[in-house]
């Protein structure tokens, strides 16, 4: 039975097509639209089903089979913007290239990154259409953001195990994230606070007494974002303990307790270790190392 649906138009690639499309491809400064571009007519050439090929990069058969169509009637030039109503376009997809190649891959002279103002002035274009392109693009060169790696071992397990406490909680069994806030300062007005009346605010004194700093222990339920705290004087292991001691008093005694803690090591201690066998519903979780 002869195959349904409009018959596509046959997609065949010179030399010199396949060169210059692969290279835009693996060039990392090149849009991210047009390379998307350049991979349907690479796959499509290799007799891939406009369906398939949407699979694969995550579009549409609808885009494919446009971006096929284009690129049969008008080559590598299909793949360009159309002319739309208005006047002609003063920035060329040439001037789009370098400007995204150069944000991407250098730095301007005295100083930390680009800014629209002197990306313009290098490259001879407005502010406006420097802010356009960045914004077309989803670039941002004044933003930055910071990351650590594990150095953990056993970094995959303890993510599953932590991951998984979250995700699909024991029956019978609450889970709590545990952490400690130390060096809290303890502070106190060093006069009466004044309170609100009828045209004027209350009011306060700018200056404050120091009545040293406190430790707050604190274990919040994921399941219902309770939290269950406690206030010390010191930050120790025997501190945690009396935390524990706590948590064993507020939660009932039918079900297990899952812990979720940080690698601190007044978690680890031989006395907290005791405690933890004398109640075995207690279960602690490490979180993976971290990098310091």
């Amino acid at each position: 039975m002869a195959g349904l649906g409009r018959p596509k138009a046959e997609l065949t690639l010179s030399d010199e097509e396949r060169d210059a499309l692969e290279g835009w491809v693996r060039r990392r400064s090149t849009p991210q639209a047009w390379a998307l571009r350049c991979r349907i007519i690479l796959l499509c050439a290799e007799g891939v089903s406009d369906k398939d090929v949407a699979v694969q990069l995550g579009s549409t058969a609808h885009a494919v089979g446009r971006w096929r169509a284009r690129f049969v009637q008008h080559r590598i030039a299909g793949l360009g913007d159309m002319p739309r109503p208005g006047g002609p376009r003063t920035v060329t997809d040439e001037k789009v290239a370098a400007v995204v190649a150069r944000t991407l891959e250098s730095t301007p002279k005295n100083a930390t990154h680009w800014s629209t103002r002197s990306m313009a002035k290098e490259l001879g274009l407005s502010q406006s259409s420097v802010s356009r392109i960045w914004r077309a693009f989803g670039l941002q060169p004044h933003r930055s953001e910071t990351f650590k790696l594990s150095t953990d071992p056993y970094f995959i397990d303890k993510v599953h195990d932590v991951v998984g406490l979250y995700l699909d909680p024991p029956e019978r069994a609450l889970v709590f994230c545990v952490d400690e806030k130390s060096q809290i300062q303890a502070l106190d007005r060093s006069q009466p606070v004044l309170p609100m009346m009828p045209g004027v605010p209350e009011r306060a004194t700018h200056d404050y007494v120091r009545a040293g700093t406190t430790t707050l222990f604190a274990a919040l339920e994921v399941a219902t974002g309770k939290v269950i705290g406690s206030l010390h004087r010191r930050h120790r292991s025997e501190e945690f303990r009396k935390f524990l001691v706590k948590l064993d008093k507020e939660v009932p005694a039918g079900l297990e307790v899952h812990l979720i803690c940080d690698n601190y090591a007044t978690h680890k201690t031989p006395a907290v270790k005791k405690w933890l066998l004398a109640h075995p519903r207690f279960h602690l979780h490490f979180e993976p190392f971290r990098v310091r």
